[in-house]
């Protein structure tokens, strides 16, 4: 896992971020397979996660000698939303509670602003995460939908 996109974060992670093109069919294999385990089998919610937007994005992750422990998506304007928006936001169940979350959210964000330039950025939460986004800066916009039978909310960061 280890290549020139790499920088260390806090604790002795390794975070790498990657276009797709840059990803090898393991890289790509341990981010399905973590998606796919927390928001199909844990969260109970069939859905389609090969949905054609990771061609475009950037693929940020959390690793530990090698172990994929936190993911997210960071999603190009117009393929979701009409700004840059970060999904697929995931911690494998076995690293709860570390306070990786945050550190991958946070790293995404300076990531769209310092590197991409963004001002703005948009989110579909799972509406029990609220309290989570907001306290990132994020706030909702709009009322509350479902997204494959999950409660969720749209929300914006900005400058």
């Amino acid at each position: 896992m280890i290549d020139s996109n790499e920088f260390p974060n806090t604790n002795s992670s390794v975070l790498l971020i990657r276009k797709f093109d840059e990803l090898n069919a393991l890289d790509l294999y341990e981010i399905v397979s973590l998606r796919e385990r927390v928001f199909v089998v844990e969260q109970n919610c069939p859905y389609l996660d090969c949905d054609g937007k990771d061609l475009n994005s950037l693929h940020l992750g959390i690793y530990e000698n090698e172990i994929l422990q936190a993911y997210a998506r960071l999603v190009p304007p117009n393929e979701t939303y009409n700004t840059w928006s970060i999904g697929r936001v995931v911690v494998a169940p076995e690293f709860r509670g570390l306070g990786l979350g945050k550190v991958l959210m946070e790293d995404a964000i300076e990531h769209l602003i310092q590197i991409i330039g963004v001002e703005k950025i948009t989110i579909s939460a799972q509406e029990y995460l609220l309290r989570f986004y907001n306290e990132l800066g994020f706030h909702q916009v709009g009322a509350g939908y479902l997204e494959d039978d999950i409660p969720h909310v749209k929300m914006v960061w900005e400058i």
